[in-house]
């Protein structure tokens, strides 16, 4: 199989353009683009609004407004909303009536509730707790809100102020349990809580009721969960979320729960997911109240299961499994007003869909074509709103009609993209480990004249279980770097997710094994099916799973890379299963704890191959990454020195597992990007 993608209105667009007027994306773009936010229709479907956050790259900054886009008028424009000077605006949402437009705003001091008029008037503030609201949610017919946020697990109030601090005390930290950190923060005493209050005249009206208590627990989860983890039953009387479990078992369970709590917080919430011990989420009730749709995995203690669609019946409490014999894993769902069917997105080999279940047959049917969804927002005249992205172009805002027929409502990088050639991207498949069929993609750098070619620049992902799909990154972004000059090649190894739950499991205990042997006959595969493609000048690049990958094609495929690019990869798994924060990642894949699994551990550890390294290795890291600590990083790059091997440290004091702030992002692409050419621009591989 090989077909060239289909590239969006925008791409297709830069394609159209004069070699003479035309000119490459750069990494300056990459970081500086527009960023869709969340967005909400009004109840009529004549409104729409969405948040968009826009670069300031000299002060190293991102901040975002709201816009408001009036689908009753064909080629319309969007429009701002007023905004504070120098505020920051997310996650609009509606008012029942369609008159107000509820919004997080920072412009108080704090992250706070705030509703703003369509029309004229000032915008006033809904909540004002002592913490920074990280989200919200509208309760039917307007009459009550939740907002949860992070507050100190020992505070009695709905929010307390910052206690003063102790005269005399300590720097130190003291723990009893493990998960002291988490991701990119040490645990510091505080939880995510749910809390509703009373709405009048779309204003908080009396006391509120913190109805996650009296859980030990985080509601939304941290560090990810958000509003699709929090949903108001149809009535108002009553709203469900989902609850990790804090405590002993939180570093090493995946036994998330969802729970239904009476809307004013007046008795105790009831857990509707004990029986399974696995994974429970996107709680999301029928238009009518009757059920309760959500996803659940099977085996506990283990992330990448896959997410089944369930539903239960919230009178009888009798639940049901919808798509066992359906081999795709359940990202977002939806239900359609009319209650008879309920959209699904779940990845499908390098795209993300949005499927639609109809309940009374049974029947899946994919409802979007190539590229990759986001929000989805069923209208009640059978459409969809939903977020594409492909892998050429960032997200943009669609409607999708009820026939099949798509219509792109916003084009938030359209100045950008008007004068830009972007590459030219291709699927191809071929025969994998144990010949199974493998698929990936090849990114043809714009420009590239016929007789021409290109070095190699072969990406690969992390997870494991994760996916170089047809989607925008703004990290690992295989079109800014095929837009260099490069050939970009990416491939989806045994356990690489949109292939079935079987080919995802294939990594158990096999990290080092098949993967590497897919990469190795992939390479060989796009080499041989494109002259154009230079095979003496190829580095490859990976960053967590993809960067424990280059510290192991370092001692298990020396020869055959110019260069290698190292982002936050594991060197040492003895020392990583020690040190990481999740264990239930490592101890499933790895089929238990360390200590009782050394030798599954050790088959697959690069420091044990360490003497074989003589490619040139670019190591990357964050100081704040708990995922995998900096010191993995430190290793590799002691072994590469000490043996006298061509390497360089990047190291940022202020990030985590990924880079994110826009400075630092240019930076990280600057130096990879300079690397890559240093160690590609001549036949002989080595820097002129």
């Amino acid at each position: 199989m090989r077909k060239i993608a289909l590239m969006t209105a925008v791409c297709a667009l830069a394609a159209t353009l004069s070699p003479a007027s035309a000119r490459n994306f750069t990494p300056e773009d990459l970081v500086q683009l527009n960023r869709l936010g969340g967005s909400a229709v009004s109840a009529d479907g004549g409104m729409l609004a969405f948040a968009m956050q826009e670069t300031d790259l000299e002060a190293n900054a991102r901040s975002g407004d709201l816009w408001l886009l009036d689908l009753r008028e064909p080629g319309s424009a969007p429009e701002r909303l007023r905004a504070a000077s120098d505020s920051d605006e997310s996650a609009p949402a509606f008012s029942a009536d369609g008159t107000h437009i509820y919004f997080l705003s920072d412009r108080s001091g704090s992250s706070q509730v705030w509703r703003a008029p369509i029309g004229e008037g000032d915008a006033v503030q809904v909540t004002t707790v002592e913490a920074d609201v990280a989200g919200f949610a509208i309760g039917p017919g307007g009459r009550r809100i939740a907002i949860w946020f992070d507050e100190d697990s020992d505070c009695a109030d709905i929010s307390c102020a910052d206690a003063e601090a102790v005269p005399d005390a300590g720097s130190g930290r003291f723990y009893d349990a493990i998960m002291a950190r988490h991701w990119g923060s040490w645990n510091d005493g505080t939880q995510s809580r749910l809390v509703t209050y009373a709405l009048a005249d779309g204003l908080i009206d009396g006391e509120g009721a913190v109805v996650s208590r009296p859980l030990n627990g985080n509601t939304p989860t941290r560090p990810f969960g958000g509003g699709e983890q929090v949903a108001w039953h149809p009535s108002g009387a009553a709203i469900f979320f989902t609850l990790r479990e804090g405590g002993v078992s939180e570093a090493t369970s995946t036994d998330l729960d969802i729970y239904r709590a009476p809307a004013d917080g007046s008795s105790t919430p009831e857990v509707l997911t004990a029986e399974n011990e696995a994974y429970d989420s996107l709680p999301t009730p029928s238009p009518d109240g009757r059920f309760l749709a959500y996803v659940a995995m099977e085996r506990p203690g283990y992330e990448s299961d896959r997410r089944v669609l369930h539903l239960r019946d919230l009178v009888t409490g009798e639940t049901r499994a919808l798509t066992e014999d359906w081999d795709h894993s359940i990202g977002a769902l939806a239900w359609s007003p009319d209650g008879q069917s309920i959209y699904l997105v779940a990845q499908d080999r390098l795209d993300t869909p949005v499927f639609r279940y109809a309940l009374t047959e049974g029947r899946i049917e994919r409802v979007s074509g190539e590229g990759s969804i986001g929000a989805i927002l069923p209208q009640a005249d059978g459409a969809l709103m939903v977020s594409l992205a492909s892998a050429l172009a960032p997200a943009d805002l669609y409607r999708i009609e009820a026939d099949g027929t798509m219509r792109q409502l916003t084009n938030v990088n359209g100045a950008t993209f008007g004068d830009i050639e972007m590459p030219i991207r291709e699927e191809f498949s071929f025969a994998g480990s144990d010949g199974e069929t493998v698929y990936g993609q090849i990114f043809r750098p714009p420009g590239l004249a016929e007789g021409e070619t290109a070095p190699v620049a072969y990406f690969v992902h992390g997870g494991p279980q994760g996916s170089f799909s047809n989607s925008w990154s703004y990290r690992w972004n295989p079109a800014a770097m095929a837009s260099q000059g490069y050939a970009v090649v990416t491939v989806d190894f045994h356990g690489s997710t949109g292939y079935g739950q079987a080919f995802t499991d294939s990594i158990n205990n096999d990290w080092g094994g098949k993967p590497l042997r897919d990469l190795q006959l992939g390479l060989d595969a796009v080499l041989e099916a494109n002259g154009w493609m230079d095979g003496d000048r190829v580095c490859a690049l990976g960053a967590s799973y993809g960067g424990y990958m280059m510290n192991w094609i370092a001692g298990n495929w020396p020869d055959r890379f110019d260069c290698l690019v190292n982002h936050a990869g594991i060197f040492d798994l003895r020392q990583f299963y020690y040190s990481t924060e999740e264990l239930w990642f490592p101890e499933w894949d790895f089929g238990g704890p360390y200590f009782e699994r050394e030798d599954a551990y050790e088959r697959w550890n690069p420091v044990h191959h360490v003497e074989n390294w003589q490619t040139p290795m670019l190591v990357i890291h964050g100081e704040l990454d708990f995922r995998i600590p900096y010191s993995q990083s430190l290793a590799a790059f002691t072994a590469l020195q000490r043996q006298g091997v061509a390497s360089e440290l990047l190291v940022f004091p202020d990030e985590n597992h990924w880079v994110n702030s826009p400075r630092n992002s240019l930076q990280w692409h600057r130096t990879v990007y300079d690397w890559v050419a240093r160690w590609t621009a001549s036949e002989s591989g080595a820097p002129e």
